[in-house]
């Protein structure tokens, strides 16, 4: 929810928290050969360490509860219950780590978003032990809600950093390195189940107490503030008024919705309808995440190429098929056949994280150019409405992991099995492919000899927008 000003200051004027840059426009290209690339590559960089480490703590749970036997009084309806809980609350979140940015810097709130990773870790620590009560484990799970809203900052900050014709890859790329902290931390997890055993589940969180540390340090030590970046409460009513918002909020649920919870439910799932162990269900948590996170870049860059929207709907049919592979699994009782199917659900939803990411940028520049906006006035319409409407796209999107936690509970509580629960994530990847090509594919594409490999689609009315030369308009809808 933020607008970028490209209005050179001729006095910069003194700034609080020090790295202030007054004058930021990497739509130039002599700006962005010159030193933009170099700066914004370098606050990527340790970008994605801080949000890293904000999702791993937004994960942690997903791990704790692997360690949650008999001893701890926790069935598996509360345990998925204690996973759904933080995302939730990181959901919630976004919005106001969102304003976050501009309001203190982007650099600035790195730094203080990661230090308050400090309190939900050093509460796990000292909690995880039988006889605490569920209402205290409730507790200290909403807390870890703080690492799921560095995503919303995060993304904010990069996507005023990069130009359009690179934003697929470097919010993919931003994106899937923070992604990865939720594997990560499963690894740790199944390193301490591994070696000091299912009675040592404070070892955990303790050990990630120092890397937010370090975490902290480093954005605060290499790290930029953009001034340019302000919050525009006009773009923010804007964007909450513009259908395509929601629209993609939609489709996030479906992609991010699904990595999140997924992420979080796949050991208690292992546990509970396959009678995994807890040292057996870590030992195969993380792969799902790991690969979905490490895909996550490459749906971006196919986006960039193709068109996010043409990625995203090819990514929806993958998934619905991956969901009737689980589902026949569930029913044959096939761990491997399961595993398959899970693991491509996983592989699929990092994919369509890119691809779903990319397309927002490019349906707001699409927007300005069909209401004969052109240069830089329609880029800095695009960057304005696009940022607006991340902070609350994320949001809505994470509330689809508690959706799929929520669904998995209720699922287990009434037929003992995931089954339902598939049915009605197959019910909805249904729905999400069949409005991406409604609202995005459906109208021919609109081509042009300079228009690139990619293509497009043609504005939702069918005419042909007034105001751009037309290969800048088929740019524009190449984007998305």
């Amino acid at each position: 929810m933020t607008t970028q000003d490209t209005t050179p200051s001729p006095s910069p004027p003194a700034r609080a928290g020090g790295r202030w840059i007054e004058r930021w426009d990497p739509e130039d290209h002599a700006f962005w050969a010159e030193r933009g690339e170099r700066i914004a590559r370098r606050n990527l960089v340790w970008s994605v360490l801080s949000e890293h480490i904000g999702f791993s703590v937004w994960s942690l749970w997903s791990v704790m509860v692997l360690f949650m036997g008999p001893e701890y009084g926790v069935d598996p309806a509360g345990k998925f219950f204690l996973v759904a809980l933080p995302t939730l609350v990181g959901a919630v979140l976004r919005v106001p780590y969102t304003f976050a940015v501009a309001r203190f810097g982007g650099r600035n709130w790195t730094v203080v978003s990661a230090l308050l990773l400090l309190l939900p870790t050093t509460a796990a620590a000292v909690v995880m032990e039988p006889g605490t009560s569920y209402t205290t484990f409730l507790v200290v799970a909403a807390l870890t809600g703080a690492g799921g809203g560095n995503f919303a900052s995060s993304m904010t900050n990069i996507n005023s950093f990069y130009p359009l014709r690179k934003k697929g890859w470097a919010l993919g790329l931003n994106a899937g390195g923070g992604n990865i902290g939720v594997p990560v931390i499963q690894l740790v997890g199944l390193l301490v189940i591994g070696t000091a055993g299912a009675a040592q589940p404070r070892l955990v969180p303790a050990l990630y107490l120092p890397l937010i540390v370090v975490a902290a340090t480093l954005a605060a030590l290499r790290m930029d503030n953009l001034a340019p970046v302000r919050n525009d409460t006009g773009a923010a009513l804007e964007a909450v008024r513009d259908r395509h918002t929601w629209i993609m909020a939609f489709l996030y649920i479906g992609t991010f919705g699904s990595f999140i919870g997924y992420s979080f439910a796949f050991g208690l799932v292992l546990q509970t309808q396959f009678g995994r162990t807890p040292l057996q269900a870590a030992s195969l948590t993380f792969v799902g995440p790991l690969l979905g996170s490490l895909i996550r870049p490459v749906g971006g860059r196919l986006a960039d190429r193709f068109g996010g929207a043409r990625i995203t709907l090819w990514n929806f049919g993958g998934m619905a098929v991956a969901t009737l592979v689980v589902v026949y699994a569930s029913a044959e009782r096939s761990l491997p056949v399961f595993l398959t199917g899970f693991i491509a659900l996983f592989v699929l939803s990092g994919l369509g994280n890119g691809s779903t990411y990319k397309m927002i940028p490019g349906i707001f520049q699409a927007q300005a150019l069909a209401r004969g906006m052109t240069g830089e006035t329609a880029a800095a319409y695009g960057r304005r409405l696009s940022g607006a409407a991340m902070g609350l796209i994320g949001a809505v999107g994470a509330l689809g992991g508690l959706g799929i936690n929520l669904a998995f509970r209720q699922s287990f509580q009434t037929a003992g099995s995931g089954t339902g629960a598939f049915l009605a994530f197959l019910a909805c990847y249904a729905l999400c492919a069949g409005v991406t090509w409604a609202v995005y594919l459906r109208r021919a594409p609109v081509r042009s000899a300079v228009a690139g490999p990619a293509g497009g689609a043609a504005p939702a009315d069918g005419t042909a927008p007034a105001g751009p030369p037309e290969g800048e308009r088929a740019r524009a809808y190449a984007e998305v």
